[in-house]
């Protein structure tokens, strides 16, 4: 970590801005066969080596930091993606800053388009290409965007790259100004890379898939994004095929069909409608997945291949109830603050976002929310791995409607807008996308904020009619004198009168998220809580309750208690919602303590929120293990051996988290001669639904075990839970065997 921080600090070496020929040619290129281009589409990673300079007095506008020949200055060595956040003595700069690069663009390359892809600049980015300015994406940090650059490449030599950041505090974009409580990290905070194509191609495809549960098929639509940057009109051909990811078989290959585009057109095109019999439906514990692989030609010239990966599965809501594929399901996790790594921040490498997603995974997660739109990495590892999430626009707090009378004001509305139009434009294909989350903790009877939320409910319900959407209040709160006529009295400064729940803009939405923190930033009892959540039942009697958050921080000088409070908590408040069935989720929060640029704990990059039960570099506290027991789908699991055979049993929970176990396995490992893992084996358990129990006996070989290590896996291979079984009877509680 010093070293790493230390690399950062002193930039690897410092050095004049100037062309160096090395790092275009070599640095990340991809080989190409030059015969064949037409079929591909290139990608040409752009991560890695960049030149970085701070900006503080805002002077590389007028000295011209963009133009080529530039000399101006010493520029620092980073790697991209990066943030300036995480070296101390930068960790408390919010202004503009610049990054360039050089690349080598071949004559190959000449009569093809060419985009940038930024996957996110935190939060606005203006870019030049070669000294001209070629577009720019401002006051929205966390989505991805294209630039084309194709008029300013200069062939067969190098290009220049130049990118201004800039993270000040903001008034007129989401998040609002300091309101929020998570780490502002500036900087190309996620990957970039080239998309070399024809000039006509496909810019993106979304896919909308509707199983019939009854009659064991699937029904897919297709709309493709299609543009043409040939200088005149061109009329094309358009074919698909769908294969099943693992096994590569093609369950659908549809006829071509036409279109004709004028020169400098992008159409939205439904193609051909198809359908997918006995489809492999995506559920958390079997993340299915299919491949639409769609291909271009012009006058039988292959234009462009693009390949996009989808999953088939269906959420339903009735009553009270989520049904995950017709089957109902009561589903639990824990959120996650991404960035919260001092080493990383918000420029978090592909190993550390596959690290803290296992340990969710390990948590027995498998369903989440985030306060801002993902890196496209860990979406895909929720779609490979299992775990539902609710992405996020990054609308946190009252304070974000501070000022305003009746309406929103236009520049935050239009930012939310733009915002979830560029989530859902990305985003929409995954499974494990759940829901769409519009905003946070808003105070959802204020008249700005309903309208906003209300808005941005309209504008997602157009783009994706099929998704489910909700908002996270923290406004459905009651007092004690207020019990009997289901008011509340608003949280966190949001007014001083009590108001009726059922005006909150909750009514609106899908179903009901609550962030739920009594005992800790609420007044009152568990007790006090449970007649609260009875009342928001009576308010909104046909949704289902999702706890969107919940737990304890020891976030004020006078708390002083840590994990003892936080295990007190999460025992305590679920028990309560076990009892109530329409209780349909619920999210801990949170994993991790988070870095936040007003934290109460620690100093620079370490400034903090002591909330999670891992530290800021995934070291596990005490609460970690209850969290595991309490996330996960089996009540009891015991164990013990006599006369060489091996006694397990198990009972499932009757209340949340709560779903069928399919294709579950017993596994266990057998230790002797000084604890050498000696035999091992398993079994694939029955189906197992809500309340049932189960046992089972295994003769062992091993003469004298030490210890038998027992678990009962997913079907996606992380472990639910286990147990040590020393001196022939079991060791409790279960072990978190990692």
């Amino acid at each position: 970590m010093t070293s790493r921080r230390k690399f950062l600090r002193n930039g690897g070496g410092l050095g004049a801005l100037g062309l160096v020929s090395a790092l275009g040619v070599s640095e990340g290129f991809l080989p190409y066969d030059k015969n064949n281009f037409n079929t591909l589409q290139l990608v040409q990673p752009l991560n890695g080596n960049w030149d970085f300079f701070l900006d503080p007095y805002n002077k590389g506008m007028d000295d011209r930091w963009f133009a080529p020949q530039n000399e101006s200055g010493t520029w620092q060595r980073v790697t991209v993606p990066h943030t300036w956040q995480i070296v101390p003595e930068y960790a408390d700069y919010y202004g503009i800053a610049w990054y360039k690069k050089s690349f080598f663009v071949p004559d190959e390359w000449k009569g093809k388009n060419v985009r940038i892809e930024f996957e996110a600049v935190y939060h606005s980015a203006r870019v030049w290409l070669n000294g001209q300015p070629v577009g720019e994406h401002l006051r929205k940090g966390y989505t991805a965007f294209f630039i084309d650059v194709t008029q300013a490449l200069h062939y067969n030599t190098i290009n220049m790259l130049v990118v201004q950041a800039d993270n000040r505090f903001d008034e007129h974009m989401l998040p609002r100004g300091t309101s929020f409580d998570w780490a502002a990290d500036g900087g190309i905070i996620r990957p970039v890379s080239l998309h070399i194509t024809m000039p006509a191609f496909t810019e993106r495809i979304a896919i909308t898939t509707r199983p019939d549960i009854k009659n064991n098929k699937a029904d897919i639509d297709v709309v493709a994004s299609i543009t043409n940057k040939f200088r005149k009109a061109v009329a094309l051909e358009i074919t698909y095929l769908i294969r099943e990811d693992k096994s590569a078989k093609i369950v659908a290959n549809v006829a071509r069909q036409h279109v004709y585009l004028n020169a400098g057109e992008r159409k939205d095109l439904k193609l051909i409608h198809s359908v997918i019999h006995d489809p492999l439906l995506w559920h958390f514990d079997h993340p299915d997945l299919y491949v639409l692989e769609l291909e271009l030609w012009k006058n039988g010239e292959r234009m462009h291949t693009f390949k996009e990966t989808f999953g088939i599965r269906s959420i339903e809501i009735n009553n009270t109830g989520f049904y995950l594929n017709g089957e109902r399901v009561w589903l639990m996790g824990v959120e996650r603050m991404a960035g919260s790594n001092p080493d990383y921040g918000l420029a978090e490498p592909t190993e550390w976002i596959a690290h803290d997603h296992r340990d969710l995974k390990h948590l027995n997660c498998v369903f989440t929310r985030v306060h801002w739109p993902q890196d496209k990495r860990v979406l895909d590892y929720c779609d490979r791995q299992g775990i539902f999430i609710q992405s996020e626009i990054p609308t946190w707090g009252y304070k974000t409607f501070a000022g305003m009378k009746d309406h929103p004001s236009e520049d935050i509305m239009n930012n939310g807008l733009e915002q979830l139009r560029e989530m859902i434009q990305r985003d929409k294909n995954h499974p494990s996308i759940f829901s769409w989350g519009l905003c946070n903790e808003i105070n959802g009877q204020n008249p700005p904020a309903y309208e906003f939320a209300a808005n941005m409910l309209k504008e997602a319900k157009r783009l994706n009619p099929d998704r489910l959407c909700s908002y996270a209040s923290n406004s459905l709160q009651t007092t004690k004198e207020a019990q009997d006529s289901i008011t509340l009295s608003p949280a966190n400064g949001a007014g001083s009168s009590p108001i009726h729940i059922r005006h909150d803009v909750s009514k609106l939405m899908d179903f009901v998220e609550w962030n739920e923190y009594y005992e800790s930033w609420y007044k009152g009892t568990v007790q006090d809580m449970e007649k609260n959540l009875e009342k928001i039942h009576q308010a909104f009697p046909d949704k289902p309750i999702v706890i969107s958050e919940y737990g304890w921080c020891r976030c004020m000088p006078d708390r002083l208690v840590g994990d003892p409070q936080k295990i007190a908590i999460l025992k305590s408040h679920d028990e309560v919602f076990r009892k109530h069935d329409y209780v349909a989720g619920l999210i801990f929060f949170d994993y991790n303590d988070y870095r936040t640029h007003f934290g109460d704990k620690g100093i620079g990059p370490l400034k903090q929120r002591i909330h999670g039960v891992v530290d800021l570099y995934g070291a596990r506290k005490s609460s970690y293990d209850v969290l595991r027991y309490e996330s996960g789908p089996i009540l009891s699991l015991n164990g013990w051996l006599h006369d060489s055979e091996l006694h397990v049993t198990l009972e499932t929970r009757k209340q949340i988290p709560d779903y069928v176990l399919r294709n579950y396995i017993l596994h266990w490992i057998v230790y002797a001669d000084q604890n050498i893992p000696i035999e091992e084996g398993n079994i694939l358990l029955p189906d197992l639904k809500p309340g049932d129990h189960f046992s089972n006996q295994q003769k062992i070989k091993t003469l004298q075990p030490e210890k038998i290590l027992v678990k009962i896996l997913r079907p996606t291979g992380f472990s639910t839970i286990s147990m040590i079984i020393v001196n022939g009877t079991d060791h409790r509680p279960p072990v978190s065997e990692y």
